[in-house]
């Protein structure tokens, strides 16, 4: 007999200015070091722009932006995850991706409805880690359906000439 419920949930673990976020780590391809982003004009304001992986076009958003936190200057710690947004590829720029944690299904509660400024539509739910209050993103709402086919427009146009 199979066990369909999920028990518990790998998830890594980054920082956003002084909040802690993590993402399901089934859902991230790759976490890279900040690449040599090519500019797009007509981008939402979130959008840096496209990087060339391997000749796959990946355009990548700012979280800070995207959650209306205040701008920082990119730090040496600061990391790109590589996720799947609506079947495609998007790679989103935080702060620093500290660390790969387990955690039970069960202690996963839903989020409250004033998380550090972050609109709880993108959220899945908040965990205690060692004392630390980990919000879950979720990785289905961060872009709106237009969005994600602006984007995916992106990734086509841009396909023919690759990003250095």
């Amino acid at each position: 007999m199979m066990e369909t419920d999920i028990q518990e949930i790998q998830l890594a673990c980054f920082r956003l200015g002084d909040a802690n976020f993590a993402a399901d780590i089934m859902r991230i391809k790759e976490i890279l070091k900040p690449q040599h982003l090519t500019k797009l004009p007509r981008t939402p304001s979130f959008v840096e722009g496209v990087i060339n992986l391997r000749g796959t076009v990946i355009p990548v958003m700012d979280l800070r932006k995207r959650f209306e936190l205040p701008e920082r200057a990119p730090l040496e710690e600061s990391r790109l995850l590589v996720v799947t947004v609506s079947r495609q590829l998007v790679g989103l720029v935080v702060d620093d991706v500290t660390e790969v944690v387990t955690v039970q299904a069960h202690d996963i509660k839903p989020p409250p409805h004033v998380a550090e400024g972050i609109s709880t539509e993108y959220l899945i739910g908040v965990c205690l880690v060692r004392d630390s209050l980990i919000m879950l993103l979720n990785l289905d709402t961060i872009l709106n359906s237009r969005e994600t086919s602006a984007l995916a427009g992106f990734s086509r146009a841009s396909g023919a000439t690759p990003a250095r």
